[in-house]
């Protein structure tokens, strides 16, 4: 079983800079990918980026391209997401998960940790 527990979300103002954590379990790393989705209140879930565990190649999704920025510190059994520039439309519950699969702006996973709120004022 894959543990994936978050936390660092708050309050922050627009144009401002947050960064969340995702502590992992070391049965993540078997899997190819692990990355960062997000969820707005009467929203669906999206994509936000992901990271694979063998090249540590990154993809984003468009809407924050530019902004954010994942990274990983194996050592720490860590993930990150570090969001710059943060907007209103940005607020969101924001989920670590593992096993990522999908392409482009499209991506679905198997295993999810449990959220932290990450809210941007005007």
């Amino acid at each position: 079983q894959v543990q994936l527990v978050e936390s660092g979300g708050g309050l922050v103002q627009a144009g401002g800079s947050l960064r969340v954590s995702c502590a992992y379990s070391e049965r993540a790393e078997s899997y190819s990918s692990i990355g960062w989705f997000r969820q707005a209140v009467g929203k669906k879930r999206e994509f936000v980026a992901l990271i694979l565990w063998s090249a540590g190649s990154t993809h984003y999704a468009d809407s924050v391209k530019g902004r954010f920025t994942i990274s990983r510190d194996n050592a720490k059994g860590t993930l990150y997401l570090q969001m710059n520039t943060l907007k209103p439309e940005d607020t969101a519950i924001y989920y670590c998960a593992a096993d990522l699969r999908g392409s482009g702006d499209y991506y679905d996973a198997d295993y999810w940790g449990q959220g932290t709120q990450v809210t941007v004022s005007a």
